[in-house]
């Protein structure tokens, strides 16, 4: 009997025991980094940065110039001879500075295109990282479950003990052999849970849903977080694109400027002239060279003014848009502190309840050693056990779930 009683202890102990050292995120900062350099999200969104700094180049030429060619059927007669064919060049040019407007409003779109990039970057940081939390509980729940199934196994070999003395009754092997049942399906379900979320996470770094985590054996809450800086909230990415996007419409305003006034046009007419057979003079069969000059004047600028007026518009929405991004990102923010104390407040709970647990489990011993043990009790301060670790393991996850929505919106 004292050996059953050294077992119950031994399993205490390690049930009830954290690890000494904490293990460092370092899978994880490794996981993030493997995931900026894969992930097709955020090649999509390189790539069509990359296409909108490309139209800059685009953009940077003149109107097609145009060339036409004639040949007269019917060649008309002139004084130095007949008209045989006509080539004809033409250039337009836009008015002075509408270039460098359309390479701005080029480059303003570029702009605000490369924040998606920052935005994606963090959204990819913060899925990475939840994703990694929920395995660390998933597999940290299971490792619970296992503790606990090895304390009933213990407990079981008391309860045949005690039924051969007839201090217990077979009904209580069959409640504690039950209870096992129940807690080696919930291990089962949480594996199959793991492997789940063990997909999400490895697709998040673009490789085979397969290849095994590294996850960390703990995790703790630490004694104090890290102050908040909410100024850092206007320097959010997804904040400086609406800056970007109101100064793209600017740039668009100024080539609407541009674009509603002339554009000059430089041309050249070229006709062939056959020489005249029956007579003779200085300019007989001579070619015809005309230079031109055209303007092309936007006499009809009404869509001009209708742009110009879309444009303010156009501002007005970015600036509503901006404001209520601000004041969700702010909620979020605030929600987001607000649970992590939350957490915090939760796991010190269910640290303090552990330990009374195992008090409880304490007298208990001392009850066997008497012989009056009641395994009804067992059971009770057992699921007591298992709910408090289960919401402590929970506690934490919150806690860094948290943590990592505050990066994502403060950093």
């Amino acid at each position: 009997m004292k050996d059953n009683i050294f077992n119950i202890k031994l399993v205490l102990t390690l049930s009830f025991c954290f690890l000494s050292y904490v293990v460092t995120a370092q899978s994880l900062e490794e996981s993030l980094q493997i995931a900026e350099m894969n992930n097709p999200g955020i090649q999509k969104f390189e790539l069509q940065y990359n296409i909108a700094s490309e139209k800059i180049n685009e953009v940077n030429t003149l109107p097609n110039t145009q060339i036409g060619v004639g040949y007269f059927v019917s060649e008309p007669e002139t004084r130095t001879g007949a008209q045989r064919f006509k080539i004809s060049a033409k250039q337009m040019i836009p008015w002075f500075g509408t270039i460098t407007a359309r390479e701005n409003y080029a480059s303003s779109l570029a702009d605000a295109k490369y924040e998606d990039i920052a935005i994606a970057k963090r959204k990819l940081v913060a899925s990475v990282s939840k994703s990694y939390y929920n395995l660390y509980t998933l597999k940290n729940k299971q490792d619970v479950l296992a503790e606990n199934i090895k304390l009933l196994t213990t407990y079981e070999t008391l309860a045949l003990t005690s039924v051969e003395v007839g201090k217990a009754s077979v009904v209580d092997v069959l409640r504690l052999q039950m209870r096992q049942n129940e807690l080696e399906q919930l291990k089962q379900v949480l594996m199959q849970q793991y492997l789940a979320e063990q997909t999400v996470f490895n697709k998040l770094l673009n490789r085979d849903k397969r290849t095994p985590i590294d996850v960390i054996s703990e995790l703790k809450i630490p004694s104090e977080s890290n102050p908040m800086n909410s100024e850092n909230l206007a320097l959010h990415p997804e904040l400086i694109k609406y800056d970007k996007l109101y100064q793209s419409v600017e740039q668009s305003e100024l080539l609407n400027q541009k674009e509603s006034s002339p554009m000059i046009g430089f041309g050249l007419d070229y006709i062939a002239v056959s020489e005249r057979p029956d007579m003779s003079f200085s300019d007989n069969g001579k070619d015809i060279v005309m230079p031109m000059l055209s303007i092309s004047i936007p006499v009809f600028n009404k869509k001009y003014k209708s742009k110009t007026k879309q444009h303010k518009l156009k501002q007005l929405e970015i600036t509503a848009q901006k404001q209520e991004r601000l004041n969700k990102l702010e909620t979020a923010l605030d929600t987001a502190i607000n649970n992590r104390v939350s957490a915090r407040i939760s796991s010190n709970t269910q640290a303090k309840n552990l330990q009374q647990a195992k008090y409880a489990e304490e007298i208990l011993i001392k009850n066997y050693e008497t012989g009056t043990i009641d395994f009804n009790d067992v059971l009770d301060i057992q699921e007591l056990q298992l709910k408090f670790q289960i919401n402590q393991i929970e506690s934490v996850k919150n806690y860094y779930i948290q943590t990592t929505i505050i990066n994502y919106l403060s950093n």
